[in-house]
């Protein structure tokens, strides 16, 4: 209620906990405008605090508050059930994780409402590290919270809304233990994309140390087996770059086409669609790395010793004249070009995908950087992929063993993202698919023939 809401912008917030969590969260919230006070069991000796924090013991803490955060591992509840008189009708924010999973039979949360059973406990905040909060940029941060009480949500929501975080409803206070496990998980949003990375980068090895290395020492008898730590990473990690890259963008296409075969946009993607949209940023970040990768071998490629005595072998003879071929100057022009242009693209959407920086742009400006830039660095990369090969392509000696190369494989998913986004940027699709967006059905109610007009292809 607004009753409700007005009573949490004057009273202050409580805090229980003085350790470097509730420090670290007492300072946002003063700098945000929040009254705070902490409780503790010594409130004459308990250790700095923030400066215009009062401290005060636990039981006066409480009763001058109506929202309290405990910053407190579980082993250190005990003295809650002398203040649970105290916390009765008030929100209880537990902010408690553990070391390792299934330690209680419990969660923390669900034992704390069962120790206070008058407080409205609300889970949340637990993902947050007192050191992001006392150095790191808090805006568009997520945070989970999950409580039985809806205004108690609410109440916690605005709090984390006024420090610049996102705040995500997990639904009932038995949701809980999800929440404390995460900060448990070790990247959890990078082992699909990690795992497609390695899959592509081993199978893309193999499949070039086959037709490179293990082919010329089958057919020519030679040894070039030297070339499995440079040159071959060098052939393996554009390839992948450029896969990861049109990954990005792909789920993104496929999204729009459903949206148009369905006609409405009110309907659930499918759960392996939505996996991989939400891990879109990661697939681009491992996208750049790549490729970053690439560019630090181009620049050791001319030292290596093989590349050196191949220089010097042909400096010393000089019975072949040679000859300036125009076509392959624009070739090798045009290829290098490109290769700097979409780095330099690909290093903008990097640097826009950080949370810092993403902050200080609008929508508008973050959608077209990502959106926009983003499909015209695909292009010109895979516009560099084809100059690479263009002269390649007719020759038989490029197909060893009846294979074709590397970057000809690699072009398959680019080239199909790109030509599905051109047709959905033909006038008529672009039109219907807008209109989807705007909440415009396939098939609207009968009896409307300006809707049914309207709606037509």
């Amino acid at each position: 209620s607004q009753q409700h809401k007005n009573l949490h912008l004057w009273k202050p917030l409580c805090i229980f906990g003085t350790g470097d969590l509730g420090r670290s969260l007492g300072q946002r919230l003063l700098q945000t405008g929040y009254r705070v006070v902490y409780g503790s069991r010594r409130p004459d000796s308990c250790g700095p605090v923030p400066q215009g924090a009062q401290v005060m013991s636990h039981t006066d803490a409480a009763s001058a508050a109506n929202l309290v955060f405990l910053c407190v591992h579980r082993d250190h509840y005990d003295f809650l059930q002398n203040v649970a008189p105290y916390l009765k009708g008030k929100v209880l924010v537990d902010l408690s994780n553990n070391l390792k999973k299934n330690i209680y039979p419990e969660s923390n949360a669900e034992f704390l409402q069962r120790l206070v059973p008058g407080a409205a406990v609300v889970k949340g905040l637990n993902t947050l590290s007192a050191w992001a909060l006392q150095n790191g940029q808090l805006q568009g941060k997520q945070t989970f919270i999950c409580g039985d009480s809806a205004e108690a949500k609410q109440a916690v929501s605005e709090v984390c809304t006024r420090l610049g975080l996102l705040v995500l409803d997990r639904g009932g206070v038995g949701a809980s233990r999800e929440l404390e496990d995460f900060p448990l998980q070790l990247f959890p949003m990078w082992r699909l994309p990690l795992s497609i990375a390695l899959g592509l980068s081993a199978a893309f090895f193999l499949y070039l140390l086959i037709r490179d290395v293990i082919y010329g020492y089958v057919e020519d008898g030679k040894d070039i087996s030297f070339r499995i730590m440079i040159a071959l990473p060098n052939k393996v990690f554009p390839i992948v770059s450029l896969v990861m890259l049109s990954l990005c963008y792909l789920p993104g296409v496929i999204a729009a086409f459903i949206q148009l075969y369905r006609g409405t946009k009110y309907r659930r993607f499918p759960d392996w669609l939505d996996c991989w949209m939400l891990c879109r940023k990661q697939i681009g970040l491992l996208a750049l790395g790549f490729a970053l990768i690439h560019v630090l071998y181009l620049f050791i490629l001319p030292i290596r010793y093989s590349a050196r005595h191949k220089f010097i072998s042909q400096v010393k003879n000089k019975t072949t004249p040679f000859y300036f071929d125009k076509t392959t100057a624009w070739g090798t022009d045009s290829l290098m070009g490109l290769g700097v242009l979409g780095f330099f693209l690909y290093v903008l959407l990097g640097i826009s995908s950080l949370p810092s920086v993403g902050a200080t742009l609008s929508w508008r400006e973050f959608n077209f950087i990502q959106s926009k830039l983003g499909h015209l660095t695909l292009f010109i990369c895979t516009a560099h992929c084809y100059i690479y090969g263009w002269n390649k392509l007719l020759r038989p000696s490029t197909y060893k063993w009846y294979t074709p190369p590397g970057y000809m494989l690699c072009l398959m998913v680019p080239s199909v993202v790109l030509v599905l986004k051109v047709i959905l940027l033909l006038p008529c699709v672009n039109r219907t698919l807008t209109r989807i967006r705007q909440g415009w059905e396939r098939a609207p109610p009968r009896g409307h023939p300006e809707q049914l007009k309207a709606t037509n292809f």
